[in-house]
């Protein structure tokens, strides 16, 4: 393994899930209650697996951003996809980003949900 190589595998990779919300603020406070149990479905299943960590979300703009940071995007997202799926607020997105985002050409998937 090369130096490159060991600073791609150490890099913290990250799933930022995005949901449109009703109106152009934080959402209606029924979307805000199933985003925080959701949450809690999240974070015990992260924790679960042992791929990483829930790191909280960004309400703000009518969308909500949900983030999770691990050593592997796709192990953390294999993890939380059901539960991703499961919130009814459409559109949405996850964007599963392979690296630093402090690094313009760190690779990103983008898949919708």
């Amino acid at each position: 393994m090369t130096d490159t190589d060991d600073a791609v595998s150490d890099a913290e990779q990250a799933v930022i899930a995005r949901y449109q919300l009703a109106n152009d603020g934080f959402g209606e406070p029924h979307q805000r209650t199933t985003v925080r149990q959701a949450q809690e479905c999240l974070t015990k299943a992260i924790n679960q697996a042992g791929v990483g960590e829930f790191d909280g979300n960004e309400f703000g703009g009518g969308q909500v951003a949900l983030y999770a940071y691990g050593p592997d995007a796709d192990a953390l997202y294999s993890v939380m996809a059901p539960v991703l799926h499961e919130l009814p607020f459409r559109p949405a997105h996850v964007t599963l980003r392979y690296g630093s985002a402090a690094d313009p050409s760190t690779p990103e998937r983008r898949l919708d949900l």
